[in-house]
This record gives C-alpha cells, structure tokens and sequence, in this order.
C-alpha cells in the first residue's frame, strides 16, 4: 500500500476526519486570537495616540473640567461642590460636574477621543487621603500636537475661572496644595500705609520681575528678599495679599513653626514653589530661638527647622532662583542679624503705627461724602492724644459707625477705650 492510498483511506474514515477538522478549527482560532492581538499591539504602536494624566499632576483637574464641557451628552458624572463669593458678598453655591470614573466618548476637532478615568481603590494619596485616579485619552492618529492643544486650552479654561482672584497655597507633605477656594483680589489701593511706602515697593518688586535679564548679566542669584517689621495690626499682610493681587501673583504660605517641617522639607518645598507666587514667612522671629539658646533643653524640640537650615534655604548653593520672598515679623530685634543681611533680605521697610496721612485717607475711604475738611478734623484729634494706634484699631472703630463719620469724631475717645 502507497502513502497516496494510506492518506485515501484516513480521509475515508469519519472519526479521522473530525478530529483532523476539530484541530483544524482550533488552529485557525488560535492563529487568529493571536493575529487580532498582534494587530491590536501594532495598531495602537502606529495608529493610536495615548495619554495618561495621574491625579497628582497640576494638569488633572483642569483636564476633568475641559472634558465636561467638550462631552456635553456623557451621562456618568461626579458632582465637585465650590463656594464664591458675588459682588454684593453672598456666598453662592456652585455644583460643578466632572466626569465618573469609567469610560466616556468625545469629538474634538474631527478626532474620536476615547476617555478612560480609572480609580485605584487599593492606593490612596497619604496626604489627602484620596484614591489614585488616573485620566487616559486615546485617539486615533499621530499628531501630537492635538495633545498640546486640549492640555492648553483646559489650563486657558482653568484661569479664566481664576481671573481677578488670588490662590492661596499651603504646604503638603512635599508639594504645595491649593488652600480653600480662590479668593477675590484685593485691590491695593484698599491697604493704605505711610506715605510713598506702597508706590515704592511696588516699583522695586515690578523692576525685579521685569529685568531679569540684568540680573543674569552680572552674576547675581536672580532672587528677592522682603522683611515687613512692625507692630501688629498695621497692616504688613494685608498689604502682602493686596500685592499679590496688583502683580497677578499667587501665595505660598508656609508655617516654619510646623514640627513636620525639616530643613530638607523646607529646602525642597521653597525649590517647587508654584510659578509666579510670593513665599510669605509669616511671624519669623517665633519660628526657631536664637543661636545662644539652641543648646538649652528648655529649647529643644521646638522647630525641626533650623536657623542654620533657613539661612541656606534663602542663600545657600541649593538655593532656588527666580523667587520673590516675604517675611513679617512684629520684633525685627529678636532676628539674627545674619537672617536679614543684604542676599536674603535685601529690602526692609517699617510698617509703623497710624500716621496723619494714613488716618487721612483711611477716614475719607469710609466716608467720602464728608469731604476732606473732616477727614483732617478727625486725623488731628486722633494724634491729638499722643497715644499710638494701629491701623486694624481704627478700622475696627469705623465698623461701629459704618455710615455715621461724625459720630467717630464726636467718640473719638473711645477709640484708646477698646
């Protein structure tokens, strides 16, 4: 018998034939499972663009927000409640919707866009204590440039809802975190200190942003320290956060009494600082003890920060560059002489107890109808007492009269008596 005849015969069996045509079958399954996978890794290599935004970078919300309002028919949301503050100073409430976690569809510029949010139940931000969240986008193509283009215009869409606010920073862990809500800008002319002292520490911030270039050509760290020393309630933060707003800057609060906060801790947060932000040090002469009291053990363990820390951290080699620097204190002898030595704190300015022309102004802003003559009448009693009085004292006396500026004149007395 031939092997043509020996294959003859096994075609002619039933049982051969169905299990050779069962192989089969299962072989042509096999190789196509296996062709559609190779097809799906080579498609997405060559014909798809992916992106994955993780809840920790800045981008994240601003991408949640734009994807919101270019999927207007997605039907699977989370609801993110804000309050502002209107006009007339009613707080509103505002419901804004984002997308869920799950998957969501979107035209954008004649590109499907498949939205992927994924939450991991199992890692949770130690800081916030938040699940990690991720927000993928594929789309079909290669042109990266759509990428840039939706990244652009959700942080384009982010601070117009951020226009003519200021945003407040505090520490976290090892990163800046958004404090509350953005607030409404104060205007700058609405904190009035001494005469000349705004307009010239105005110039002197703007000529520091707008020259850097100078500083660059000569060899000279592109940073600027501003010490405000004075008694409370005479207006030092209250003009910082006006500033903040006349420069369209924001502020990273940082508390160096925190007993979390090390000199590592502090150097890197002043080196990730947000773009375009004032690092206010708030009360520096309470953060540490002085240098001669360092080894006393009444001392220890007030501050993990050290003076030694802080004097790199604004100075020193790992210094970060491009950086405005505020720092308040109402005892400027209490301060180490080298903490406020030309390099680290290269502008110092008094803010003092109220001056004729502070109270001057500050009269005519609450009562404008009374016309200037008032106003003096009121400046020269109050000084007539020979008694120093803070800026916050006489603000607080007005809210008694709030539409009543004769009758601050008339009890003026009472304004020592609080």
């Amino acid at each position: 018998m031939g092997l043509g005849d020996f294959i003859a015969m096994l075609k002619e069996n039933p049982y051969f034939g169905a299990g050779f045509g069962l192989v089969g079958v299962g072989a042509l399954l096999t190789i196509s499972k296996k062709g559609l996978q190779y097809g799906s890794i080579a498609a997405r290599r060559h014909l798809l663009m992916t992106l994955e935004v993780p809840s920790k970078d800045k981008s994240y919300h601003w991408l949640l927000q734009w994807i919101t309002t270019t999927a207007r028919h997605t039907q699977h949301l989370s609801v993110e409640t804000t309050f502002t503050q209107s006009e007339s100073g009613k707080i509103d409430t505002q419901f804004d919707f984002v997308p869920s976690p799950g998957n969501h569809y979107l035209r954008y510029k004649n590109t499907w866009i498949f939205v992927e949010r994924n939450r991991e139940k199992q890692m949770v931000d130690l800081h916030t204590g938040t699940p990690w969240e991720t927000v993928t986008l594929t789309a079909i193509g290669r042109n990266k440039e759509l990428f840039y283009e939706i990244l652009n215009q959700a942080r384009e869409m982010a601070l117009q809802k951020q226009e003519g606010k200021t945003i407040m920073y505090t520490a976290m862990g090892a990163e800046w975190r958004q404090f509350g809500y953005p607030r409404k800008r104060r205007p700058i002319d609405s904190v009035i200190l001494d005469r000349g002292i705004t307009d010239t520490i105005i110039k002197d911030v703007k000529e520091f942003i707008n020259y850097p270039q100078w500083y660059f050509d000569r060899g000279i760290p592109y940073r600027r320290g501003y010490l405000l020393y004075g008694p409370p309630g005479c207006g030092k933060s209250s003009f910082i956060m006006a500033l903040a707003g006349e420069l369209q800057y924001s502020i990273c609060m940082m508390n160096l009494s925190e007993r979390s906060l090390s000199d590592d801790r502090l150097n890197h947060l002043m080196n990730v600082a947000p773009q375009q932000s004032i690092i206010l040090l708030e009360d520096i002469d309470a953060a540490f003890v002085s240098r001669e009291k360092e080894e006393d053990p009444r001392y220890q363990g007030m501050s993990r920060v050290t003076l030694s820390g802080l004097l790199n951290t604004l100075d020193g080699v790992a210094s970060t560059e491009a950086r405005i620097v505020f720092m308040t204190t109402n005892y400027i002898d209490r301060l180490d002489p080298a903490l406020i030595r030309p390099g680290r704190v290269d502008y110092k300015q008094l803010i003092g107890h109220a001056s004729k022309h502070q109270l001057v102004q500050m009269y005519h802003r609450f009562y404008p109808e009374l016309g200037p003559e008032a106003a003096e009448n009121f400046a020269n009693k109050a000084l007539s007492f020979n008694k120093p009085i803070s800026v916050a004292a006489v603000q607080g006396f007005f809210m008694l009269y709030k539409n009543d500026g004769l009758s601050v004149i008339e009890n003026i007395e009472a304004l020592w008596q609080r």
